[in-house]
């Protein structure tokens, strides 16, 4: 219906962060989690999002074979997938917080672009995971590697400090505790940046030109969009309209998004685009 409008479609929007908000921590429907993730009355954080994760990099590989096979030779569009990207820095410079910094990268994009891109999933996945980690087929296999992707979408929006889990006591992180980490806003009471309205999201704008520039490597330099970047203003009762209309925080947050941006294009890393999110206030998720 809208193939001889729309050239550039996206599979799937974030579907690293649904799998683990709607079947680990169970935040989301249908709101599955066990312990020590959540305390939901159905679910098993352990296993259930991995399940879930394989089944979208299929049907990813199915909606793409679909694609190539009947339209984009006609309608000569690119199809691709979102992923949110988060980016981290070690807590401290010790080698188990930098192995910590690359387990949990493991866990965050490359666990559905590397079967998508390189065919398996990451070696610190499998390691850490075992069995419960599925394995794809000889079949599916081939089909991932015959719908490669024409662009990967990155949505980044903030950098974390990152503490080894395996070698340190630690409490149980919501996001990155899969991958034995535990993921921190400050070290000695210092932010990692300016907090905006989202209280999970700070201002680090260099996070942004190291998460292109790695998977720029990681990826052999795939065409890049971002496909979500933006600020989210803080608001309360007694603002007024001109409080909501100057809103410079979001200029300087912007502005330095996309210095860092320009500088891993001028360093090769091919980005073809840039979306701010979002153009309008929204309804995020489960939060208005």
């Amino acid at each position: 219906m809208f193939g001889d409008r729309v050239k550039f479609w996206v599979t799937m929007n974030q579907p690293n962060l649904l799998a683990k908000f709607a079947y680990m921590n169970g935040w989301f429907p249908p709101g599955h989690c066990s312990k020590p993730y959540g305390n939901c009355a159905f679910g098993n954080s352990s296993i259930e999002p991995y399940i879930v994760g394989h089944n979208m990099i299929l049907s990813h590989a199915n909606a793409v074979s679909i694609y190539r096979n009947n339209y984009q030779e006609t309608q000569g569009g690119y199809i691709g997938i979102a992923v949110a990207a988060r980016w981290y820095e070690p807590l401290r410079n010790t080698t188990v917080d930098q192995l910590a910094v690359e387990r949990a990268i493991s866990f965050n994009v490359p666990w559905f672009l590397d079967p998508i891109i390189l065919g398996d999933y990451p070696a610190e996945m499998r390691k850490i995971l075992g069995p419960t980690l599925p394995e794809f087929t000889l079949k599916q296999k081939k089909k991932l590697h015959a719908t490669k992707l024409d662009f990967i979408g990155l949505n980044h929006y903030s950098t974390w400090y990152l503490k080894d889990c395996i070698f340190s006591s630690c409490e149980m992180d919501p996001m990155d505790g899969d991958a034995r980490a535990l993921s921190l806003a400050e070290r000695d009471g210092v932010p990692i940046g300016k907090q905006t309205g989202a209280p999970f999201f700070y201002d680090v704008p260099h996070g942004m030109e190291k998460v292109v520039m790695y998977y720029k490597q990681r990826y052999n330099n795939t065409p890049t969009y971002i496909t979500e970047n933006g600020y989210a203003q803080a608001s309360n009762s007694s603002m007024t309209a001109k409080d909501f209309t100057g809103d410079t925080e979001r200029i300087d947050y912007i502005s330095g998004y996309l210095t860092y941006l320009v500088s891993a294009m001028r360093k090769g890393a091919d980005v073809r685009g840039y979306f701010v999110w979002s153009i309008l206030d929204d309804f995020e998720w489960t939060s208005g």
